[in-house]
């Protein structure tokens, strides 16, 4: 399975209404079936000044109804919810901001137990006003997505917004992760935030033998993430080749559109949970 970058391109004007927004986006949200999240660890290492801001969803199994939290992924967007860039070339349209349809990456993808997972990052630009903020709010609902614990279109003014999510065979898709980001947020460093999740829900059939994933975000200097697990062994996991096509199979640090930190996944061996992780000393540029 190759690496992909899932960006849809249906909007293309930059002033449009809340039908209009509906109307465009709405086989877009047929194809997005978001669920409720395993439960989470919180985990952290490296420099951990920022590793207060995370929070994950609440515990539920893949597939039933529950409640989902919300992480503040501190460095995840620029200012304007884009990798940061120098301000003459910062995006202008909406389509570009991500403001209306979101940046969709296929981070990483593997079998467990027979059964194909998936995770995708979705990152939305930051609304510079609260019509554009009420356009942002109707699209993600379309979408099938609540932003935290955001209550009104407006708050979500000068915030940029990320999902993670998580599909697991036939079940639903599950936000695993997600959060806020405001201006000046960034990464860099030995900087690390990651948690881990069970493949396989807890109490249910083959659990034990299951894996777990660590998913987390790293600064863009990063060559390398280890994952240690509780027996002993670890996952070294590298940054993808820059001008290369690398397989979401092969667990890899990689940019996110959108992102301004990498993100990467790390895959347990079967049984085993998570012990720690941490990026080692050496960066690269």
């Amino acid at each position: 399975m190759s690496a992909d970058r899932e960006t849809n391109h249906d909007m293309t004007h930059g002033d449009v209404t809340h039908s209009d927004i509906a109307l465009l986006l709405a086989d877009a949200a047929d194809e997005v079936d978001i669920g409720i999240a395993p439960y989470q660890a919180v985990v952290r290492g490296g420099r951990r000044r920022k590793a207060r801001r995370w929070a994950v969803a609440a515990t539920a199994t893949l597939v039933i109804a529950g409640s989902t939290g919300s992480l503040a992924l501190a460095g995840a967007l620029n200012g304007d919810g884009d990798r940061a860039a120098p301000a003459a070339t910062q995006p202008t349209t909406v389509e570009a901001r991500h403001l209306y349809e979101p940046a969709r990456t296929t981070l990483a993808t593997g079998r467990d137990q027979g059964k194909a997972w998936r995770v995708v990052i979705e990152v939305w630009g930051a609304p510079r006003d609260k019509v554009e903020a009420q356009g942002q709010w109707d699209a993600m609902g379309l979408y099938g997505v609540k932003p935290g614990d955001i209550r009104a279109a407006g708050e979500l003014v000068g915030k940029g917004w990320v999902f993670v999510h998580l599909t697991v065979g036939d079940g639903d898709s599950a936000t695993v992760v997600q959060g806020p980001v405001e201006k000046g947020d960034s990464m860099s460093g030995a900087d690390i935030q990651a948690y881990s999740t069970p493949l396989a829900a807890e109490g249910s059939e083959g659990a034990g033998a299951s894996r777990s994933l660590v998913i987390g975000k790293v600064a863009p200097t990063v060559q390398q993430a280890v994952c240690a697990w509780d027996d002993d062994t670890t996952t070294i996991v590298n940054r993808a080749p820059r001008d290369a096509e690398t397989s979401t199979d092969t667990p890899s640090i990689r940019p996110v559109d959108g992102s301004q930190p990498n993100w990467f996944v790390c895959v347990s061996p079967k049984g085993v949970g998570y012990k720690s992780v941490d990026v080692p000393g050496l960066v690269g540029n």
